[in-house]
Formats: C-alpha cells, structure tokens, sequence
C-alpha cells in the first residue's frame, strides 16, 4: 500500500488450484457426522444440564438480574395500562372467533402467566391476535354454523350451540400448542424464516381485510351468519349487502362517534408520544362512557342494539379437548401454529434489539404451545401477540415480564369481581375498536408501488398472497402465498443475470462488458459469469446463455468437423487429396460427396476428433479442400467464473462436465475460477474428473486464469504493434485492436491487465 495514496501493488507467483495446493498446506479438519452430532445432542453433563433448565425457564436468568427499585414502578404502571387495553381487546377479538365475549378475558389471563415462565421476549403481551381469532372463527363457524346443524361430531350432544363453539375452539387451540409445542422440541424453530416480511405484509393486510368485513355486521346492527371456506368475504358482503335496510341506526352512530374519538386521540399519541408520559387509554376511556350511556338509556330495550351480556364471574373447569375435533381442523391448525408464532417471534425480535437482549426462537415455539395448551384446557383460544398492545406494554415503561403478570392481574379482577359492569357495553363498541386499530395494518397497501419501483417479484409475492388470501381465506391463502414465494425463489435461481466479464484496463478487476465504456477483451477470450448455484433447474438455462455467449454450439462444430473428417479420410484414401508442406493439395477434378449410408450415420460424430489416419493436422481456421465447409471457430480460451456458485447437484454436474468436453472437444481451453472449496471438494468426491476434464482448468483467481491463457498463447501478439504490459510476473503484449471501447473516436490507450 503506497502511503498518501488509495493505490496497491501486489507480487505473487500465478496460482492455479493445484499449485496453489502445493505450496499452501491447508489444515486438516475432521467432518463431524450425523452420528456425532446425535452423540452430541443426547450426551448429558451437568453444565448441559444447567444450560437445559436456564433455557427452559427463562424467567430464572433475568429475575437473578431485576432491579427493584429502578424497574418495579415502571413494570407496574405497564402492567395497569396493559391489562386495561387486554381486557378491552378480549372481549372485542372474542367476536372475531364467533365466541361470547367473556372468553376473550381467558385468553388474556392464562397464556400470559404461562408466558411469564417460559417466554425470552421481556416486552411483548402475549394473549389474543386479531388475526388468529379469524382463523379460529373460521373453523368455528365451518363446523358449527349459524342458520344449520352442526358437523356430526361425536361430543357435541347435550351442548348448547355456544358449548359447541368453545369446545371447537378449545380443540383447536390445543391442537395448534401441541404443533408449536413439537416444533419447539425438535428445534425447528428456523421455520419462521421462510415467511419473508413482503409475505406477512400481505397476508396480515388480507387478514385486515377479513376482520374488518366481519365487523361491519356489528357496526351496523345487522345479524349476518358466519361464512367460512373460499371466496367467503364475498359471500358475507353480498349478505350485508342484502340486509342493510336493516340497519341499526343507533349502532351506526355509536360506531361511527367511538372510530372518530379513537382514531383521533391515536393520531394524537403518535405525534406527542415524546411528550405524554403514558399514552391516553382512549380505548378504555370510550368504553366506560359507552357503558354508562347504554346503562342509563337503556340502548338494548329501547333502541334494540346488541349487547354483551351477562359476564359469568370467576373461571369455568377444565375441559378436555375433542379428538374428532383434531381430525377435522388439523389441515387449519397447523397454518395458526405458524401465523401465531411468526407474529409473537417478529415482535419479540424487534424490542429485543431495541433493548439489547436476545430472543430463543425455539423457546418461544415451546413457549406459546404449553401456553396455548394450557390456555386451552380452561377454554381460551389460540393466543399470539397483539401489536397495539404490545405497544402499549413496552411504551409505557415495561421493563420485564412482570408487567405481563401484571396485567393477568387486572384481567382477573375484572373476570372474577367486576365484570358485571361490562353488561351494557354494546356489542358495536367492540366492533369500531377493532376496526380502528386496523390502522396498521390495511395501510400496508402503501408497500406495493415501493416494492413495484423496487422488486417486482417481492411485489408479486406480496400481491399474490393478499388476493389469495382474500379470496380463498386465510388458511389456504398462506399456503398460496409460501407457493408463490417459492416460485419468485426458484424462478430467481432458475434464470439468473450471466454476463460476458471483460478487463477493465490497467487494474486485475473484471466487470460485465455492457457496463462499461473503455474495457479490454482478449482477443480470443471469453469470461462468462453466472451469478447463482448450478442445480437441475438451471443447467439447460446455463448452457444455453453460455453457448449464446460464445457465439457457436460447439456439439454442431464438433459434428460437422468429424463428418469433415470422414470425407477428408475418403478422399486422401481415393487419392483425390495429397498431403504437401502447405497443407492439403486437391488433385480431384471435382468435390466427391458422401454416400447416403454416410450421411445417415451419425455413430462417433459426438466423439473427439481423430487425427490417427491423417499425415497431418488440419486447420480448422484454414479454407478446407473439396469445397468442405466447416464454420470457424475464433475462440481459443473459455473463462467460466463460479464466483457466485455456492453448490452443484448431481443432475448440475452431468450438464457441466458435457458442456466442458464439448469445448474441449472443438479445441477450446476452458478454465473456472474462483470455485468455492466445498464445491471444489465436491466435483473430487463426484469423479467429476478424467482424461479431458482435468483438475488443472480450476485457478485460484479470474486474474491468474487470464495471465495464464494471454501466456500461453503468444502467437496472438507477435505479430502486433502498440503493446503494454501486463502488471505482474508475466509480461504480454495487446493488440490495439483488442480494446473495445463505446467511444469510436477515443485513441487506443496502452491497455495494461
């Protein structure tokens, strides 16, 4: 490095693989197999034993660390403020699963003392998600409906229609904890990944549009059944639709007054949440005032507008879930494993960064399915994390889990003691508070013309699950939208951007030849790159974009050359050809043909050249005696840049050594570089290699291969003018005609590699 001056100069030997291999020992590293790594998983120590259970209760690594006096006031005033908002989104999520009401407040109770235990994440709320109440309301209302008889599932007798319901969704739940609760044991919790940001984008906004469908039917007092399977939304609007002459004008009114008052004070929250110490709890706030209102005017006599209800105090007994329940929701159960998880993982990760700590993801799969279990055998539902209450818990000074604790403890208060209050709260209430904290979510739609300037194939993925999702629900619609993001991967993978490399002058760097104006081309050389893995998908595709890049087939050279071949050897056997000094001498009167037979055997045409029985070598380049046509072939070296080729399959490795004999078959030198070791290592294990693939084409770098061929091929410049040099060991020459410059009217410049 030269001091003052952003310049480098380096001097080495030129490496190919194997000389690079000679002089550089490399460390021997033992591969560990499947055995060890099951060896290792089952052997046992009391430091595994330890690190087991600080893992699996991770309350007892941050309790050992909890600062009392600077941390308790804060996680109390949290937890007040957190159970406030539970209590509220309990009973308004509760409709979205087609439940009563009351049994949102036990999903907001048990899932989060589980939590306390078990979860990594010291911030998030864990209890109802509004989008996992309407996938469980869909299996709800598939199996037991509004307007016709239940499924004909065995324990359904003797219960109310609303008993049925909690039961489906009780099994349900603990079906979903038992899916988590697996994944979280056989650590595959990895599984999030493949649920990009663009795909939960686009099937939360979905999911936003299903609930706040759902809605509208107690925004506007009207009484419409629970329709589930595709194309539902339609169907429910096309009843809403139908219906709205009856509309409550009351619960219209209501609706419309609260979605004001609330999105207003919201839109306030945000702007001055750096001044307000605790923001305004406008959700509690309206629904006390609506409570009293109701109550003192008596909304449910007098105006017909649907209500809560009686609240039963104190918690139901247990109950066992339904095994034919299992078999009939287990397709629906799994895709709310993975939504419930993925959501609670992705908020949990963002305050973890925030707030410097880390997050297990296979403890939170562990810790959502025994809360989801155990939530579900005192009939909770299905539980995640709430973004807007998640918010409220980590903006309002909540430093640990035990504010979650917290705000079980108000929810229980207002299940076992005060509950009753919440008799009068119209039903439409809850409905304007879901579909105001909305918000977030729908304005998602605002990603699509970002994600259209920026990638149009993340802004398929993203449309592709909303629509599917839309229409055919949510269950299918992400199973839709894993397959369409796939697709965009494997598509991506399968035709990716090669390009032709070529030398930009006086440096050792190469870059695509249509990027730039003055670049050098070897005369006779080609550097093709291909930016992606080589898999069965993409061979076809790499050898026909190399073939392109060339200019010629080399199969068609290499036939037409033996059929050249053959009718050169008939005719030197006739006497029609002589070999001289110069070459071949025509002594025929006139082209001889081949026989028809000849014609039609295409046996050895695939084969290398035979030279054997001639006396000497032709020259392809040369004009060929009797008229015989071969076309030329210009190209003596063929760089192949694997750079960017992270793995080759089975079926990768067939194509590849077929294209490689090809080119060597017509004459062409071919060269890779760059080749990772594990896929270098690969081709060893593979017999990749024989008498014309050989180990020698592999070098070290793009640089060292192109020193190598401008060497190796001197005939190219000695008969030239107007030379640099090569900046290394190797000194060579460049014709002026070599440089490919997009200025015509540029002089040629010393070209220096």
């Amino acid at each position: 490095m030269q001091a003052g001056a952003n310049r480098y100069a380096v001097a080495r030997s030129l490496y190919s693989e194997e000389s690079f291999a000679e002089e550089h020992e490399k460390v021997y590293r033992r591969r560990k197999t499947a055995l060890d790594h099951v060896k290792q998983y089952f052997t046992c120590d009391a430091r595994r034993a330890k690190n087991a259970v600080l893992s699996l209760l991770p309350i007892i690594g941050w309790i050992k660390i909890y600062r009392v006096k600077e941390w308790l006031l804060s996680d109390i005033v949290s937890g007040v403020s957190t159970g406030l908002v539970a209590v509220l989104q309990g009973l308004a999520y509760c409709l979205l699963a087609s439940l009563p009401p009351w049994y949102g407040l036990f999903s907001a109770f048990f899932p989060v003392v589980i939590y306390f235990f078990l979860g990594t994440s010291r911030h998030i709320s864990a209890g109802p998600f509004p989008v996992l109440c309407l996938m469980i309301g869909s299996s709800v209302t598939r199996l037991v409906p509004d307007e016709s008889p239940p499924a004909n599932i065995t324990g359904f007798e003797g219960l109310t229609k609303d008993e049925q319901r909690v039961l489906v969704a009780s099994s349900v739940t603990f079906l979903v904890g038992i899916m988590q609760l697996a994944m979280g044991i056989l650590q595959v919790g990895f599984v999030v990944t493949y649920l990009s940001d663009t795909l939960v984008s686009g099937f939360t906004t979905a999911a936003a549009i299903h609930i706040l469908v759902s809605q509208l039917k107690f925004a506007l007092g009207l009484q419409v059944p629970g329709i589930s399977g595709p194309l539902s939304i339609i169907y429910t609007l096309e009843v809403i639709f139908n219906k709205i002459q009856s509309t409550n004008v009351c619960d219209v009114v209501i609706s419309l007054a609260i979605m004001v008052a609330v999105f207003v004070v919201k839109e306030l929250n945000d702007r001055f949440k750096a001044k307000l110490p605790v923001p305004i709890p406008i959700e509690v706030i309206v629904t006390v005032i609506a409570c009293g209102v109701s109550y003192a005017f008596d909304f449910r006599s007098k105006y017909g507008v649907d209500v809560v209800g009686h609240i039963p105090k104190g918690y139901e007994p247990p109950l066992a879930p339904n095994l034919h329940i299992f078999q009939d929701t287990a397709m629906e159960a799994f895709p709310m494993a993975i939504v419930g998880f993925a959501v609670a993982f992705s908020v949990a990760k963002v305050y973890s960064v925030k707030h410097d700590y880390t997050i297990d993801g296979n403890q939170e799969l562990i810790a959502f399915g025994v809360s989801n279990i155990f939530g579900a055998s005192f009939k909770s539902f299905a539980a995640s994390t709430a973004l807007s209450r998640s918010a409220v818990q980590e903006s309002t000074g909540g430093k640990t889990q035990v504010a979650g604790l917290l705000s079980a403890v108000i929810v229980m208060i207002v299940t076992s003691a005060v509950g009753f209050l919440l008799d009068p709260l119209p039903k439409s209430v809850l409905g304007a508070v879901v579909i105001v904290n909305l918000k977030g979510m729908l304005t998602q739609f605002r990603e699509v013309p970002y994600l259209w300037r920026r990638d149009k194939a993340d802004c398929a993925v993203w449309l592709g699950t909303c629509i599917a999702a839309v229409l055919l629900g949510l269950d299918l619609g992400l199973a839709a939208g894993l397959g369409v993001e796939v697709l965009s991967v494997v598509l991506r993978a399968q035709f990716p951007r090669c390009s032709v490399l070529a030398n930009i002058p006086g440096t050792d760097i190469y870059k695509d030849r249509k990027d730039y104006v003055d670049i050098y081309e070897p005369e006779g050389v080609k550097i093709f790159r291909i930016p992606s893995p080589i898999f069965f998908a993409n061979i076809e595709f790499f050898r026909s974009k190399l073939v392109e890049a060339v200019g010629f087939n080399p199969l068609r050279i290499l036939r037409k050359r033996n059929k050249a071949l053959r009718l050169i050897r008939k005719l030197v056997k006739k006497g029609y050809l002589q070999w001289t000094a110069n070459g071949f001498l025509n002594t025929s009167s006139g082209p001889v043909k081949e026989s028809a037979e000849a014609e039609s055997d295409a046996e050895g045409r695939d084969l290398p050249t035979d030279l054997k029985e001639l006396p000497g070598r032709v020259d392809w380049n040369a004009e060929l005696p009797a008229d015989i046509i071969v076309p030329r072939v210009d190209l003596h070296s063929l760089v192949l840049d694997f750079a960017a080729v992270s793995f080759l399959d089975v079926s990768a490795l067939k194509g590849l050594k077929a294209a490689l004999k090809e080119f060597v078959r017509v004459e062409v030198d071919v060269y890779i570089v760059a080749c990772d070791p594990s896929v270098l290592e690969k081709l060893h294990q593979c017999s990749f290699f024989d008498d014309e693939v050989r180990p020698s084409m592999f070098f070290l770098t793009l640089h060292d291969a192109a020193l190598h061929i401008l060497s190796k091929h001197p005939e190219r410049r000695q008969n030239k003018s107007g030379y640099g040099k090569i900046l290394t060991t190797v000194t060579t020459h460049h014709p002026a005609g070599g440089l490919r410059s997009r200025d015509r009217n540029a002089p040629d410049p010393e070209t220096r590699l």
